[in-house]
């Protein structure tokens, strides 16, 4: 059995308020579970279907500290849509950001809670991939990572250096998950962090420990009793949840 990805976790200090940016700015629809949960997903959408990564909002009172280990990289069509796209996004409430990129032909902006995302200038690469071209997990050892995540997910390994590995669904549909070298620490949990789940029948027990024999723990400080899905860390200590089959 394997894991895909399903969603992006983010917590927000008010995830109403930052759910009707995200949705703007990808032209999404907005659902919610409750008070202080809110999902977001493409218009006429069914979940899982891997044409897109959803958003799932939580919201947790404490503010944003630090540049966030995960962010996405939104696609665009042409320098117009880019400049546009740029424009639009400002006007939804997001500025421009400096997480000292230099000069890049994308633009780094930070949405209204300052977590960090990209507007890309437009590559071929993600011409089918819907707005969002890419999850981006910063780490240390592409090659580590390449060889966890593809192993605990079903999804398709395009590309792996000591710079950079890609992956991509099975399907060849949806965005791109990358990991990319840095040399920043992890400093504390991830504010933004990946959901995976396995697939319907799977058996979440058997799956977790076939992610920790490929070298995930648990993560710290958690009640396993509290909650219905498991966290666990993968080998560089990022923060994930194997949510329930579906």
């Amino acid at each position: 059995m394997a894991t895909r990805l399903v969603q992006i976790n983010m917590k927000a200090v008010d995830d109403a308020a930052l759910g009707r940016f995200w949705a703007a700015a990808l032209g999404w629809g907005i659902d919610s579970e409750g008070p202080g949960v809110t999902n977001l997903e493409p218009v006429g959408f069914a979940y899982p279907d891997p044409t897109a990564v959803c958003i799932d909002l939580i919201a947790r009172p404490e503010p944003k500290t630090g540049k966030n280990r995960v962010h996405l990289d939104l696609a665009t069509t042409s320098a117009a849509h880019q400049a546009e796209l740029v424009a639009r996004l400002k006007d939804l409430g997001a500025t421009l950001a400096d997480v000292g990129q230099g000069d890049v032909p994308w633009t780094v902006m930070a949405d209204p809670e300052g977590n960090e995302f990209c507007v890309l200038e437009p590559r071929d690469v993600y011409r089918d991939t819907g707005p969002i071209a890419a999850v981006v997990v910063d780490c240390a050892d592409p090659r580590e990572m390449a060889r966890f995540w593809s192993g605990a997910m079903d999804w398709t390994l395009h590309e792996v250096t000591d710079d950079q590995a890609t992956l991509r669904s099975s399907q060849g549909v949806g965005p791109y998950l990358e990991f990319l070298r840095t040399p920043d620490t992890k400093n504390g949990w991830n504010r933004v962090h990946l959901d995976v789940a396995p697939y319907s029948g799977g058996d979440p027990k058997s799956e977790a420990a076939r992610l920790r024999a490929l070298g995930a723990t648990d993560a710290p400080g958690m009640d396993p009793s509290a909650i219905s899905w498991t966290v666990l860390a993968d080998p560089e200590g990022n923060e994930f949840c194997l949510l329930s089959p579906r």
